[in-house]
């Protein structure tokens, strides 16, 4: 296990008063994120922090809330990820139940190790993902088509009705080449996979759907991905 790094450290002024209860901080939480959906909120063994489970996050916070954290918590005895086990009971899905024959679909290597992204073609943060994918190796990826984004509806079709997807898909995400819709096809399927990312809790591009079922939206260096490739593929 390498050493982690704090994702983000939020200083966010939240109130004075100390709250110390796990409904009092589930409710100024709701107060302060109203468009976030609060699953739990519990008090954690370490540091007096109060883990609070959003919808596609978690983060934590001290009793007052005057701080906001996101990030991983190690236990330096272990280095077990406490973190990444907590946000598994949370997160995780049974990969294969995802619609795997609605995705374009790269294998490199062997293609032993899986792992699935939803991503849109407008998204910058997609691309710089993508960069990052080229040199995985062993392994397949499932790209999930999922417009999200303002203009990215009519570009996911006209990557969809393209001889060859994969590359039409490669071609705008790493030289910015457009595709040109030559005929229409039946794209049925970004619908579907929309329903799906939808269904899951997924509003953010790009999110990452590892081996084991865990969910990360963001993107990652190659570094963490080959990291958290082969995590993910010896624990299944």
């Amino acid at each position: 296990m390498k050493p982690f790094y704090f994702l983000a450290l939020l200083a966010l002024f939240l109130a004075n008063s100390a709250f110390g209860d796990e409904a009092a901080i589930r409710a100024e939480m709701a107060k302060k994120f109203p468009y976030s959906k609060i699953i739990s909120v519990s008090k954690t063994p370490y540091f007096g922090l109060y883990e609070v489970a959003f919808d596609d996050r978690l983060v934590y916070t001290d009793e007052n809330m005057t701080y906001l954290f996101s990030g991983n918590i190690l236990d330096m005895h272990t280095l077990k990820n406490l973190t990444e086990a907590r946000e598994k009971q949370l997160y995780a899905i049974n990969f294969d139940t995802l619609p795997l024959d609605l995705a374009i679909k790269n294998v490199k290597g062997d293609g032993k190790r899986k792992l699935a992204v939803f991503t849109d073609p407008n998204c910058p943060y997609c691309k710089r993902l993508e960069k990052e994918m080229v040199n995985l190796t062993n392994v397949t990826i499932y790209i999930f088509v999922y417009p999200i984004l303002p203009g990215s509806e009519e570009k996911a079709k006209a990557i969809w009705c393209s001889p060859d997807r994969l590359q039409a898909w490669e071609d705008h995400m790493l030289k910015g080449v457009e595709s040109k819709m030559e005929k229409a096809c039946d794209t049925s399927a970004l619908t579907k996979i929309s329903l799906q990312a939808k269904k899951l809790g997924i509003n953010l591009t790009p999110t990452l759907v590892f081996e084991d079922g865990v969910i990360k939206p963001g993107t990652l260096t190659l570094e963490l991905l080959e990291e958290r490739l082969t995590e993910s593929s010896l624990k299944n």
